[in-house]
């Protein structure tokens, strides 16, 4: 059993890269995940993938991208698309419960999930851990790790705005997907980087997406 938590295809799972966790649900807002997931990939990050299924139908109904259903060969297509180093990506399915993130003894300490439904932020407000990602954010809250979630909804209703109050208390990062105008976009790519760049700002990543306010490049 140890040798499937710690390993796929020969590789160690971490390596020696810094790991991350990126999931990715149901909300618009695809173009933030795959910005998101491309910058990590660029940081020499190892990442760990979690996509839902509403996720999947969101992708190919905003950005024209179809997952292949298996993980594995999502992490391969994935694996292209980004030009990432081998074993660098890793896809989860929902019910793979020998995945690193569903525990905490092999889980990364940093989670992100980008861009995030208000029904997974109610599911991880409960602790309700019904499928992978939901557990793996509960693991991430008890290991007093690192959580940012990016909603991708308006208006918030007094549930969702519970949910996140809920959540903030426990340390959780709740970063809305706001872009900011203050640096001039031109391009929905600006407005993506606005957001993604917030986010990494949270993640401890240096990034130059955009300048920032007061300081002498602005």
């Amino acid at each position: 059993m140890r040798l499937k938590l710690w390993k796929r295809n020969g590789s160690p799972i971490l390596g020696n890269r810094r790991a991350i966790t990126l999931a990715i649900t149901g909300a618009s807002g695809a173009a933030y995940a795959l910005r998101l997931m491309e910058l990590l990939v660029q940081h020499d990050l190892r990442v760990f993938i979690l996509v839902s299924e509403a996720a999947r139908i969101v992708l190919e109904t905003e950005e024209g991208i179809t997952l292949p259903k298996d993980p594995q060969q999502t992490a391969v297509f994935l694996q292209k698309r980004f030009s990432a180093a081998d074993g660098q990506l890793s896809v989860f399915g929902p019910d793979e419960w020998t995945a690193p993130v569903a525990s905490g003894s092999g889980a990364p300490k940093q989670m992100i999930v980008c861009p995030c439904t208000m029904g997974t932020l109610a599911a991880i407000a409960m602790g309700a851990s019904d499928n992978l990602l939901e557990r793996a954010a509960d693991v991430v809250i008890k290991e007093r790790g690192s959580l940012i979630l990016v909603p991708r909804e308006m208006p918030y209703s007094s549930i969702h705005l519970e949910n996140m109050l809920k959540l903030s208390r426990m340390g959780v990062t709740i970063l809305p997907a706001s872009p900011s105008f203050y640096n001039k976009p031109y391009t929905l790519s600006d407005l993506v980087d606005s957001v993604v760049g917030r986010v990494l700002d949270h993640a401890g990543i240096e990034h130059q997406l955009q300048s920032r306010w007061g300081q002498d490049e602005y």
